[in-house]
């Protein structure tokens, strides 16, 4: 799969029903080799990019079923919403990941 496809699919919260909006982003782990998490820009900002507000981070395992058009996500907690900056200049952030 390409991140193209996911960024194509809106992201559903389960727990809520709420449509969290569309992947803009992947944080991935280079020493596994996998994906830790997909990051949703917030309702205020477009593609990640313009305007402010914090991205929600959502943590792999917390995605329950990716379909077609749809990815469910099962997210209980607000904190995983984080500011954009924070995670950039994170130094643990910047030497465990690299976003796409």
């Amino acid at each position: 799969m390409k991140i193209s496809d996911f960024q194509s699919k809106d992201v559903v919260n389960i727990v809520d029903g709420k449509k969290l909006g569309q992947i803009s982003d992947l944080e991935l782990d280079l020493r596994q080799g996998r994906i830790e998490s997909i990051v949703v820009p917030s309702p205020g900002r477009f593609f990640g990019f313009f305007g402010s507000g914090a991205d929600v981070v959502i943590p792999w395992r917390n995605i329950i079923k990716i379909g077609m058009d749809v990815v469910l996500v099962k997210v209980e907690d607000s904190r995983v919403y984080r500011n954009a900056e924070e995670a950039d200049s994170s130094p643990d952030y910047s030497q465990r990941t690299n976003r796409v």
